[in-house]
């Protein structure tokens, strides 16, 4: 005997319109602090160039895949909010996931170019006008913090994987840009041109640890891990303790994207049992106490069999 739920419709329109909700939020945090970085970065990038700062350009590196970051979760909101079709039955929401990944990926080649430069500038440390790069360094910083707090405003930090790696990446951005401040005045006052590519180097290390972050949520999405703040284990355990249930088996959860998590199982129960009564209480179980929505559960009985499934 095999039952799929389709969830209250009242329910999942209502999640829906929460979704939708949050989207839109989404989306204007993000275009502002699209509009903005995008505009420091060209500020630094040539500002880096003119006062011949690499603390200047390596924040405007970090402001660059900043940008691409954003534009890429921009593309990825409107490819998530496509119809899913018959070829993909989920729609688009893992480009997210692969947009976040992407973006990872390519803050780990700016950080080690960064690296690279810094090095090479250590031993014979050019010139730098520092006043200038202070200044563009400080309107930097002021913009970064407006970014991150129109994303704080608009949109959905805590649980958006999107939202939150572009939030960390205007975060460490506001960090370069106090290191090019600090790097401005120890040149300033001491004539320590060497400071530039050391604060570079620090800039680095805080863009590679927001990308190994990103990376790794990334991957362990993709290879449909158990989301975080879910234990397999009390799942199972709650399922196994509903009334005239004998087993579970071929429990599943993962996620599919930021925010919407899947499950799916067999329960076997004993013959006599009402199945509709304890499949009711099973989504119940996983609705309230573990926020998952998207549930598929096979309910059977002993006389049933199929083909053993290896977990």
């Amino acid at each position: 005997m095999h039952h799929h739920h389709g969830h209250g419709h009242d329910h999942h329109d209502h999640h829906g319109h929460d979704h939708g909700h949050a989207r839109e939020g989404n989306k204007k945090g993000l275009t502002i602090a699209l509009i903005i970085t995008t505009g420091i970065m060209l500020l630094e990038f040539f500002g880096g160039l003119i006062t011949n700062s690499l603390a200047l350009l390596s924040d405007s590196g970090h402001m660059l895949s900043d940008a691409s970051s954003l534009a890429l979760s921009l593309v990825a909101m409107w490819f998530a909010g496509r119809a899913a079709t018959s070829t993909k039955t989920y729609g688009y929401y893992r480009f997210e996931i692969l947009a976040a990944l992407l973006n990872g990926v390519t803050l780990f080649l700016i950080a080690g170019f960064i690296v690279y430069e810094a090095y090479n500038r250590m031993f014979d440390p050019p010139t730098v006008s520092s006043g200038t790069m202070m200044l563009i360094a400080f309107i930097g910083l002021l913009a970064n913090l407006l970014s991150a707090w129109a994303l704080i405003k608009k949109g959905d930090v805590k649980d958006n994987v999107n939202l939150r790696s572009a939030y960390l990446h205007v975060l460490g951005d506001a960090l370069g840009s106090v290191g090019a401040i600090l790097a401005g005045a120890v040149m300033l006052i001491f004539d320590w041109y060497w400071a530039d590519p050391l604060i570079s180097v620090l800039v680095a290390l805080l863009i590679l640890k927001s990308a190994w972050g990103i990376i790794s949520h990334t991957v362990h999405i993709l290879m449909e891990g158990t989301p975080s703040g879910v234990e397999v284990k009390s799942v199972r355990n709650e399922l196994e303790n509903i009334q005239g249930v004998r087993d579970v088996h071929d429990l599943h959860i993962w996620t599919i994207t930021s925010g919407m998590n899947s499950l799916s199982c067999h329960l076997l129960i004993e013959d006599e049992e009402d199945d509709q009564a304890i499949l009711q209480k099973a989504i119940d179980i996983i609705e309230e106490k573990f926020h998952i929505n998207h549930t598929t559960i096979q309910v059977e009985r002993s006389d049933l069999s199929h083909g053993e499934v290896h977990d």
